[in-house]
C-alpha cells in the first residue's frame, strides 16, 4: 500500500507511470499542465538516456519541470491500487556469463522474466509482453503456465530500461551498455496485446530516448493472423518472426493449438500480405523435436510451403520443459535439415544454444507464481 513505500520509491513509481506515454503524449500532458512542450525532450532524455529514478537535487531540470514532477507525484499517489514499483526481484547468470535472466516484478505483484544476451560489442533484450500466455503451445513452459494478464506498454519499457542497466535496481543488473536489439520473444503472445506492444515499441525506438532502431526490433508470433495483417496494413517498421514448427495442419495443430483457429493456408496468406506491403523478409521459426518434425521429409515439406516467399528459416533446438516429454533433434539431424532447406533456396540458420542452464532458453520462461486468470 502507499504508506509502505519509501519517499524514493514513491518518486520512482511516479516516474515509471510515465513510461507508457509516447513522446507526443508526454508533450501534450506537459502543455496541458502549463509546462512549455520544449522541455519534453529534457525529461525524455532524463528518463530514457539517463535512467532517472529521482529528481530530488537534480539541477539539470528547469524549475518548471521539477515543480511539475512534484505535482505529478501527488496526482498518481494513492488510490491507484498499484503498491510498489517495477523492478528486478532476482537475476541469474549462465555459466558462460553470456546470458542473464531477470525475474521482473510488476506493481501489482505479478512476475515475468526478461532475458539479456551478450554478443561481441552488443546486447539483445528478450522482453515479455504478457504474464503467462494463452496460446498453449505444448512444448513451451510459458504456455504451460496459462494466461494471467497483458502487460502495459510501461511495463515493457521498464524491462528494456532495466536490461540497459538503467531505472530501478535490485542487486546485479542483467543488462549493461550496448543494448542494440530488442526481441519480443519472452513470455506471452505480442499480437494478442497489440495496442500496448506497438505503444511500447514507439517509445523504445524513439531516437532521442532508448534509441533501438526499428529494424533491430523483432515481434514474434505463433500466428495470430489479424495481428500480422494489421502490422502489414499499418506498415509497422519492425521485423516479424512467425513460429511455424510444422508444415501440415494436423501436425501443427498438435503442437500449436492456435493453428485450429488460423490454419496454415490463412497464416501464409497473411504472411505474403505482410511481405508485399512492407517489403520485409519474415523469419520462420522451427523448433526441432526428435521424431516429430526433424526429418528430411519434414524439411522438404517446409521448403515447399515457403516456396516463393521472402523467408528466412531459423531452426531452434528444443529446450527441455517439465510439461513436455519430447527431446531435441540431434546436431546431425539439425545440420541435415538445414542443408535440405538451403538446397531449396531458402536462407536457413541454427539458433545459438543460449542460457539453457538457467532456464533462459527459447520456450523455457516461466515463474513460480502461476498466474492463470479466473
Amino acid at each position: 500500500m502507499e504508506g509502505m513505500l519509501s519517499e524514493s520509491d514513491r518518486r520512482l513509481r511516479a516516474l515509471q507511470s510515465l513510461y507508457g506515454k509516447t513522446f507526443g503524449e508526454l508533450s501534450a500532458q506537459l502543455e496541458r499542465d502549463g509546462v512549455r512542450p520544449v522541455h519534453t525532450r529534457t525529461l525524455w532524455r532524463a528518463l530514457y538516456r539517463e535512467g532517472m529514478t529521482d529528481w530530488e537535487g537534480r539541477t539539470d531540470l528547469v524549475p518548471a519541470l521539477r515543480r511539475w514532477l512534484e505535482q505529478w507525484l501527488e496526482s498518481v499517489s494513492g488510490g491507484s491500487g498499484e503498491a510498489g514499483v517495477m523492478r528486478w526481484e532476482a537475476v541469474v547468470h549462465s555459466a558462460d556469463e553470456r546470458t542473464s535472466k531477470g525475474v521482473f516484478r510488476t506493481r501489482d505483484g505479478r512476475e515475468v522474466e526478461t532475458v539479456v544476451m551478450a554478443y561481441p560489442g552488443r546486447r539483445t533484450a528478450c522482453v515479455s509482453t504478457q504474464v503467462g500466455c494463452a496460446m498453449g503451445c505444448v512444448f513451451c513452459a510459458t504456455g504451460q503456465m496459462g494466461f494471467g494478464r497483458n502487460l502495459s506498454a510501461g511495463e515493457m519499457v521498464a524491462q528494456v530500461l532495466a536490461a540497459q542497466g538503467l531505472g530501478a535496481e535490485a542487486g546485479t543488473q542483467p543488462g549493461g551498455a550496448g543494448l542494440r536489439n530488442v526481441v519480443l520473444m519472452g513470455m506471452g503472445e505480442p499480437l494478442q496485446n497489440y495496442e500496448e506492444v506497438m505503444r511500447a515499441l514507439e517509445i523504445v525506438s524513439d531516437r532521442g530516448g532508448v534509441n533501438v532502431g526499428p529494424s533491430r526490433i523483432c515481434v514474434s508470433t505463433v500466428g495470430v493472423v489479424p495481428g500480422i495483417v494489421r502490422m502489414a496494413e499499418e506498415r509497422r517498421p519492425y521485423a516479424l518472426a512467425v513460429s511455424l514448427h510444422a508444415a501440415e495442419d494436423a501436425e501443427r495443430s498438435a503442437l500449436l493449438p492456435v493453428n485450429q483457429r488460423w490454419p496454415l493456408a490463412e497464416l501464409l496468406d497473411a504472411c505474403r500480405r505482410y511481405s508485399e506491403l512492407t517489403q520485409k523478409r519474415i523469419i520462420f521459426s522451427w523448433t526441432l523435436i526428435e521424431g516429430r518434425n526433424d526429418s528430411a521429409e519434414h524439411a522438404q515439406r517446409l521448403a515447399r510451403l515457403l516456396r516463393g516467399m521472402q523467408a528466412h528459416v531459423n531452426l531452434i533446438r528444443l529446450n527441455a520443459t517439465g510439461g513436455f516429454p519430447g527431446t531435441s533433434a540431434s546436431d546431425r539431424a539439425a545440420e541435415a535439415f538445414r542443408a535440405v532447406v538451403q538446397e531449396a533456396g531458402l536462407p536457413c540458420t541454427i539458433r545459438q544454444y543460449r542460457g539453457v542452464d538457467v532456464a533462459a532458453g527459447c520456450g523455457q520462461l516461466s515463474t513460480s507464481r502461476r498466474s492463470r486468470s479466473a
